[in-house]
C-alpha cells in the first residue's frame, strides 16, 4: 500500500500547508463543494487526506512551493506512528547541527542505507541525553523522514526543525496546566536572580521545566549548569535538545518524571531555581507525600499545590540561595495556605511578591503574581520587611513590557542593595514590615498593602518637595512637546500614492549597502550554517542598551549580566539603526539610530543592528521605513509574542538626497514622539504622587492653610 496516500492531516496542517489562516481553510470547508470530504477524525475535528487535499489546493493556485519545513511536516504525518518518530527524530537533530557545514550540506544526498547507518552511529551518544530515548532504532522506512530532517537542519536551521517537531510532539500530549513562559516575562524572572552585585548564579534548577524556556533564558543570563525536570516526556525531550542547541557549552541534566513525587535530583543544592508550576492541578500527590521532609513550612493542603512547589524549590537552594516562581494571585490570599505563608514570612523566606498586569501569561485573563524566595541563612539575622511591588498598575490592552520590567526593577534592586534605606513608590512598591503582614488572614496581595500605605509613613514635608520637582519636569516637557508640534508643513502626494521599488535587506546585505548584527545565544548560527560576525571587545564595565531602553529611548540600562556568554556581542557605533526584534500585538515596533552617548556600549538581546553604508543608505531613511507597520506586519511572525525577520524587510530604493529628507522627517517624529511620552509620564508621576498625598492626609488642596 502506498503509506502517502493513507496519510491525514488536520485543518490546522491545512492552514500551515496553504499559508493561511485556520479560518480560511473553514471558509473553503463551508463554500466549495468540491473540497475534499473528511477521511477519519471526528464531526469536531476531522482529518483528510493529504493527497486530496494537495491536488485540490494545486488546482486553485493556492499549494505554495514546499519548504524544507513543510516536507518535514509531510514525511511524519505520511508515517506510522509519527508521534513517536518525532521522539526518535530529536538525537538526529542534534547530531546534525553538531556537524561542520561541508558535511552537513553532503548529508541530504546520501543514500538510504548510508543515511541509516549514520543514524544510528552518531545518536548513540546523543540519545542518552535525551529523556524517553533508550536506545535509538532506525528501520528503513524511516530513510524519507530522516532526509526531511537532514534537510530541514541545514536549510532552514535547527530551531525551525525542532519546532516542527514539536508540533507532532504536542498533539501526542495531554498535559493540561502546564503553560510555556512568554520570554519577556522569562527575562524578568531571571534577572530577579541577579545579585545586588550584578552576578548570576551559575547553576539553576527548573522543576517543571516544561520545553525549557526558563532554563534557556538563564543560560543566556550566564548560567553554566542547567538542570530541569517535566512530567511529560515530549516535553522534557524538547527541552533537552532546545538548550543543548541554544547553551552548547552549559552542563545540562533534563529529567522526565513528577519532581513532587519523584525528584530527579534529590539531595541536589543549587544557587538558584526559576519555575512556572503547573496550573491548577489537584492530583499532586497530597496523601502520598504527607510526611515528606521538605515541608518545612507546614504540610501543603490538597488545594494549595503551588505551596508545594515553593517549598520543592527552597528544599533545593542552598543557604541564601534564591527562588522565583510564576503563582496564581489566589495563593496570596487563600484561608487554607494561610498557615504557610506566615511561617515563610515570619523565617524570612519569602522576599518579595510582584503582581503582574493580565495577559503577561497564560491564563491570559489572570493577573498572575511573582515570588522571590531565599533559603534563610541560620547564622544570619531574619529580615524584617517583605518587598511587594504592584506592577499591574501598567495593566492595558498591549502589555508595556519595558514599562513592566522598570517598575519591578527599579524596586527590587535598591531593596537588594539597601533593605533598611528603601523608602519605595508611593502606589506602586513598599517594604511593609513582618509585623503588618502576620494577621489572621496574612493576605500578600501588593496592591492590598501598596494601594493603602500606612498615613505614618507619609512624609508632608518630603511630598511637598517632590510634588514641585515633578511639576517642574512637567512644565519642561510640556513646553518641549509644545514647541516640536508646531511643524505642519506635510505637503500631499500627487492624486495616488508614490510608487517605487523596494529591495530586501537580504538584498541589501549582499549588496554590501549594510550590516546585520545581534546579540545571540550561545551556539546561534546564521540560516547559512555559518557563525555570526563575532568582535572581540573587552567586557569591562561597558554598559548594555536593552530592548526596553530603546522602546522608552533613554539611556543604555543593561549590565553584563543581560549579557550571553561565550556569545556575540557587538559594540554600537555611530549611526547605527536599531530595532526591537519582539513585540507584543498590537504594539508598534520601534526604530531609532543610536544617540551619541551610546556609542561604545553593548548591543543587548532582542535588539538587531542594522549598519548602513552612508554613502547609500540614510540612516533615519533606514529607521523609518524598517519600523512601517505594513513592513514589519509581511516580515513577523508569531501569534501573542511577534517575531521580526529582519531580512525580509523591505526598503525603497531612493537617491541619497532624497534618502536624507525622509530621514529628516523621521528624525522629527521621533522627537516629537519621545517628548509626548516625556510629557505623558511627567503627568503620570505628578498626578500619583499628589493623590497620595491628598488622600494619605500628607498635602492640603490650594486655598488651605497649614493647620
Amino acid at each position: 500500500m502506498n503509506q502517502q496516500a493513507s496519510a491525514l492531516v488536520t485543518a490546522a496542517d491545512i492552514s500551515r500547508l496553504a499559508g493561511v489562516t485556520r479560518a480560511t481553510v473553514s471558509n473553503w470547508r463551508r463554500r466549495h463543494p468540491d473540497f475534499p470530504e473528511p477521511a477519519g477524525g471526528t464531526d469536531t475535528s476531522p482529518t483528510y487526506d493529504v493527497d486530496a487535499v494537495r491536488a485540490w489546493l494545486s488546482a486553485r493556485g493556492q499549494l505554495p512551493e514546499d519548504t524544507p519545513a513543510d516536507e518535514l511536516r509531510t514525511a511524519l504525518r505520511t508515517h506510522p506512528g509519527d508521534g513517536v518518530l518525532a521522539l526518535r527524530l530529536l538525537p538526529v537533530l542534534l547530531a546534525t547541527a553538531r556537524l561542520d557545514g561541508n558535511w552537513r550540506e553532503a548529508f541530504p544526498g546520501l543514500g538510504d542505507d548510508a543515511l541509516l547507518r549514520w543514524a544510528r552511529s552518531a545518536t548513540a551518544d546523543e540519545a542518552d541525553a535525551i529523556p524517553g530515548i533508550d536506545s535509538p532504532a532506525f528501520s528503513a522506512d524511516m530513510a524519507g523522514p530522516l532526509r526531511a530532517l537532514v534537510r530541514c537542519v541545514v536549510t532552514e536551521g535547527p530551531e525551525a526543525a525542532t519546532d516542527v517537531l514539536a508540533e507532532r510532539l504536542l498533539e501526542d500530549t495531554g498535559g493540561t496546566g502546564t503553560y510555556r513562559t512568554p520570554p519577556p516575562l522569562a527575562d524578568l524572572m531571571t534577572r530577579l536572580l541577579t545579585d545586588s552585585a550584578g552576578d548570576f548564579p551559575a547553576s539553576v534548577l527548573d522543576p517543571a521545566c516544561g520545553t525549557g524556556s526558563l532554563l534557556a533564558a538563564a543560560a543566556s543570563a550566564g548560567a553554566t549548569e542547567l538542570r530541569g525536570q517535566d512530567i511529560l516526556i515530549a516535553q522534557a525531550a524538547q527541552a533537552a535538545v532546545r538548550l543543548r542547541l541554544s547553551a552548547p557549552e552549559a552542563v545540562i541534566s533534563v529529567r522526565a518524571g513528577d519532581s513532587l513525587r519523584s525528584d530527579a535530583f534529590k539531595g541536589l543544592t543549587t544557587v538558584a531555581v526559576l519555575c512556572n508550576p503547573p496550573y491548577g492541578v489537584r492530583d499532586w500527590g497530597h496523601e502520598d507525600l504527607a510526611y515528606d521532609q521538605r515541608w518545612a513550612y507546614g504540610v501543603p493542603p490538597k488545594g494549595e499545590p503551588e505551596l508545594a512547589w515553593v517549598q520543592h524549590s527552597l528544599a533545593h537552594l542552598a543557604p541564601g540561595g534564591r527562588a522565583v516562581l510564576l503563582m496564581p494571585p489566589a495563593v496570596a490570599e487563600r484561608t487554607a495556605g494561610r498557615r504557610i505563608r506566615a511561617q515563610l514570612v515570619r523565617d524570612g523566606a519569602l522576599r518579595a511578591v510582584v503582581s503582574l498586569p493580565q495577559g503577561a501569561a497564560t491564563p491570559l485573563h489572570i493577573g498572575l503574581h511573582l515570588w522571590v524566595l531565599e533559603r534563610p541563612d541560620p547564622q544570619a539575622e531574619p529580615p524584617g520587611t517583605v518587598l511587594l511591588v504592584d506592577a499591574s498598575a501598567s495593566e492595558n490592552r498591549d502589555l508595556d513590557w519595558a514599562a513592566i520590567d522598570d517598575t519591578v526593577l527599579s524596586a527590587w534592586r535598591p531593596y537588594v542593595a539597601d533593605q533598611d534605606g528603601f523608602t519605595g513608590a508611593p502606589g506602586i512598591a513598599g517594604a511593609v514590615p513582618i509585623t503588618d503582614l502576620l494577621n489572621e488572614a496574612v493576605d500578600l496581595t501588593p496592591a492590598r498593602h501598596i494601594r493603602t500605605a500606612s498615613r505614618q509613613a507619609l512624609r508632608p514635608a518630603l511630598l511637598a518637595r517632590q510634588a514641585s520637582e515633578l511639576y517642574g519636569q512637567l512644565r519642561e516637557a510640556a513646553k518641549d512637546l509644545t514647541d516640536l508640534s508646531t511643524e505642519s508643513d506635510w505637503p500631499p502626494a500627487d492624486d495616488r500614492p508614490r510608487d517605487w521599488r523596494t529591495a530586501t535587506v537580504s538584498d541589501l546585505l549582499r549588496g554590501g549597502a549594510l550590516s546585520l548584527l545581534r546579540t545571540a545565544p550561545p551556539g546561534r548560527r546564521t540560516r547559512s550554517g555559518e557563525p555570526l560576525p563575532q568582535p572581540e571587545p573587552e567586557l569591562g564595565e561597558r554598559p548594555t542598551l536593552t530592548a526596553a531602553d530603546v522602546m522608552q529611548n533613554r539611556p543604555a540600562s543593561g549590565t553584563k549580566a543581560d549579557l550571553p556568554t561565550d556569545a556575540p556581542l557587538p559594540l554600537i557605533q555611530g549611526s547605527d539603526v536599531l530595532l526591537t526584534e519582539t513585540l507584543r500585538v498590537g504594539h508598534s515596533t520601534v526604530a531609532r539610530v543610536a544617540e551619541q552617548g551610546e556609542t561604545g556600549c553593548f548591543l543587548g538581546p532582542h535588539l538587531l543592528l542594522f549598519r548602513p553604508d552612508r554613502r547609500r543608505l540614510d540612516p533615519w531613511f533606514l529607521a523609518g521605513f524598517l519600523a512601517a507597520e505594513q513592513n514589519v506586519n509581511a516580515a513577523a511572525t508569531g501569534t501573542s509574542i511577534v517575531r521580526v525577520d529582519p531580512r525580509r524587510l523591505r526598503v525603497p530604493l531612493l537617491p541619497l538626497a532624497e534618502q536624507q529628507r525622509y530621514g529628516d522627517a523621521f528624525r522629527r517624529l521621533h522627537e516629537l514622539r519621545t517628548a509626548a511620552r516625556r510629557a505623558d509620564q511627567a503627568a503620570e508621576d505628578v498626578t500619583r504622587l499628589l493623590s497620595t498625598g491628598l488622600t494619605g492626609g500628607a498635602l492640603l488642596p490650594h486655598g488651605h492653610g497649614s493647620a
